[in-house]
């Protein structure tokens, strides 16, 4: 598979210059997106709590289980299909159809029949489907237009502040959850419906401009950059466009297996341990060490200050000692606070032993899944950004959309295998349920931040 081949002087302008107002203005845009995106997403994990409270809605484990796998499968396709049309079609398109979904699936499910698990099930697929696009539509848009050297910290910067959607929904849920219905809740996740205003804004993909000829747009999409009129771009790359085998899942499998498994597993392994917690770590607060409701919300709304700080210490570190160790110092760290979640009583025990008393064994629960959250969760600032960087820049979205899509196949087995885990009724809920659980996640963990160490290094490649 032959890539177009151009020469480097647009990317050297962007070396050579600081961010520009139209960078920092793209940045911004798509920070905004992931925040709004996973409001809706984060702000559901919240509303199931509500309704497994709710006696009219009578919801299993088991049920709920299936009910957050479902956005996971949803997640598989989006990112695989979304990654394919991407490359081939306009990617100011692609956002505008995800976006659509995601608010038309959203909006439907504030109409859910009552103890109707099957449509809100139905429903969360697609809101999956729009949110996995989003994820790999993003990444390679936005490396387009950034300096090489800085890639890892500037698109890190655009994804660090996802777990705000996370820190908003619980803090929506905290002081609205007693004066609005569950329905109004799933309203309030309307909210996306904002970014549509902006896609008419930003620019169309450059690369894609010039793989379709349509060389005096992308000229404007340079200019638009470099914050400059397009009559002074004087220096535009010249293109030689090189005959090139037809996109195929096939050929890429074929062309990037090493790759393609590095994203798939790698992927698997953090989602897999951090979305557990995200879907069922309210229900574990609340319900096996019985913090209220309103006190489960603080936490989370804490958690994801630390998955911010998380993120933004990945990105930045990435540029300086590389993604692959980033990655490896992240999984390891993620795979002892599972340890920790998973030992609390005993280590409590441990604590009380050598006169360190602390007033209750689940707030080193609440330590160790803060610690998974912050690391684990916070490696995905360059996950995404390590993955697009392994492929040619004409192919990245349906390669990383190919692997992130496998990989997220953890979405859809993670819930139901914690469900499975910890039992299908109330009564079953004790304290050591939680260690075989959770010590599978720190093996989990561990094997994905080895994984990542046999990637090849991408900080400094030009592409």
């Amino acid at each position: 598979m032959q890539p177009v081949k151009l020469n480097f002087i647009f990317t050297e302008q962007l070396d050579s210059i600081s961010l520009t107002k139209n960078q920092k203005y793209l940045i911004f845009i798509i920070m905004i997106g992931n925040i709004l995106v996973f409001f809706d997403f984060f702000l559901f994990n919240f509303v199931m709590t509500l309704l497994m409270q709710d006696p009219k809605w009578s919801l299993s484990r088991t049920q709920c289980g299936l009910i957050f796998s479902s956005a996971g499968v949803g997640i598989i396709i989006g990112a695989i299909v979304w990654g394919w049309y991407t490359d081939h079609h306009s990617k100011k398109k692609s956002f505008l159809f995800c976006l659509v979904m995601l608010v038309i699936c959203t909006g439907f499910s504030a109409l859910t029949p009552t103890n109707n698990w099957i449509y809100l099930s139905v429903l969360r697929i697609g809101v999956g489907i729009a949110v996995g696009g989003f994820n790999v539509i993003a990444v390679p848009y936005i490396q387009e237009f950034l300096p090489v050297k800085k890639r890892g910290i500037f698109t890190g910067i655009s994804l660090a502040f996802v777990p705000l959607g996370l820190f908003f929904g619980a803090l929506t849920t905290r002081y609205l959850a007693d004066i609005l219905s569950w329905r109004e809740m799933f309203s309030i996740s309307y909210l996306p419906v904002l970014l549509l205003a902006w896609v008419k804004v930003i620019p169309e993909s450059p690369r894609y401009l010039v793989l379709k000829r349509r060389f005096q747009d992308a000229q404007k999409s340079y200019a638009w950059v470099l914050n400059i009129p397009e009559w002074q771009m004087i220096n535009l790359p010249h293109y030689q466009f090189i005959d090139h085998e037809k996109l195929s899942y096939r050929k890429i499998i074929q062309s990037y297996p090493k790759e393609i498994t590095i994203i798939a597993v790698g992927s698997f392994c953090f989602i897999l341990g951090c979305f557990v917690i995200q879907s069922w770590g309210q229900i574990l607060l609340n319900q096996l060490l019985h913090f209220s409701l309103s006190m489960v919300n603080t936490l989370f709304m804490i958690i994801a200050f630390g998955n911010i700080t998380g993120r933004l210490i990945s990105a930045w570190i990435s540029d300086y000692i590389g993604r692959r160790w980033t990655l490896f110092a992240c999984g390891l760290i993620a795979a002892l606070g599972c340890i920790i979640a998973a030992l609390y009583q005993h280590i409590t025990t441990i604590m009380h032993m050598i006169g360190i008393n602390i007033t209750s064994a689940d707030w080193i629960f609440f330590v160790g899944i803060f610690i998974v959250m912050m690391f684990g969760d916070g490696a995905f600032s360059i996950i995404n950004v390590f993955g697009s960087e392994m492929f040619p820049n004409q192919i990245r979205s349906t390669c990383l959309g190919l692997g992130y899509g496998v990989g997220a196949t953890a979405k859809m087995i993670g819930p139901i295998l914690l469900s499975t885990l910890i039992g299908k009724s109330k009564e079953n809920c004790s304290e050591n349920i939680v260690i075989l659980p959770f010590v599978i996640l720190a093996v989990i963990f561990l094997l994905g931040s080895i994984v990542y160490l046999f990637a090849r290094e991408t900080r400094n490649i030009k592409s």
